[in-house]
């Protein structure tokens, strides 16, 4: 399949829809339990159970809709597969909830040793997307890497000491608003090795 453009809006609403559908849905049912046959299930772990299916589906509309998916989304789905499917399976949300430190943690891991043989991986993932020279991407990788690695540790801290509240809250918002500001803060980075001007 061939690639084709997708609009901002409908990339970020494909990427983002799922996770702010389990946000509306935890604020509207929190502290409510459910009985399965036998089992009594937490409301977080049914939301869970169905912001699988819901990710898996955004995320086929966004390989239909662009032709492609890049590794970090692949890499995404598969970690929600897998602990949300632990979560449920055990009845147990803390899963859930180190899913995030899981994702981070491979990407920064990944980064660095790609750094380490004196390679962006992030340039061959992005596939040039940015016009930088390597030196460009090599600090952008740095930095990057280890913004991951601070997203890892403040998403263990946050669900190792703090309410379900405060951590559905902070996944929802802090993590993909910090993630946001890291890029906007990139702008003289971007501006001081742009191969843009090179091509004028």
């Amino acid at each position: 399949m061939s690639e084709k453009q997708v609009s901002p809006a409908v990339k970020i609403g494909l990427e983002l829809g799922p996770v702010l559908l389990f946000f509306l849905g935890y604020i509207s049912t929190r502290g409510q339990s459910y009985q399965i046959g036998e089992t009594e299930y937490d409301a977080f772990i049914l939301l869970t159970a169905a912001f699988i299916p819901l990710m898996a589906l955004a995320t086929f509309v966004l390989w239909k809709l662009s032709g492609r998916l890049s590794r970090l989304q692949l890499v995404t789905l598969v970690m929600v597969i897998l602990f949300g499917g632990l979560t449920v399976w055990l009845n147990d949300e803390r899963f859930f909830k180190m899913k995030p430190t899981a994702v981070y943690s491979i990407f920064a891991t990944l980064l660095f040793i790609g750094l380490a043989r004196g390679q962006s991986w992030l340039e061959l993932v992005m596939e040039g997307a940015l016009p930088l020279t390597h030196e460009g991407w090599i600090v952008l990788t740095r930095r990057l890497a280890l913004m991951f690695a601070a997203m890892a540790l403040a998403n263990e801290f946050v669900w190792r000491t703090m309410s379900t509240d405060a951590w559905v809250n902070f996944r929802t918002f802090v993590l993909p608003l910090a993630l946001f500001g890291f890029f906007i803060a990139q702008g003289k980075l971007f501006e001081r090795y742009s191969t843009a001007s090179d091509k004028q």
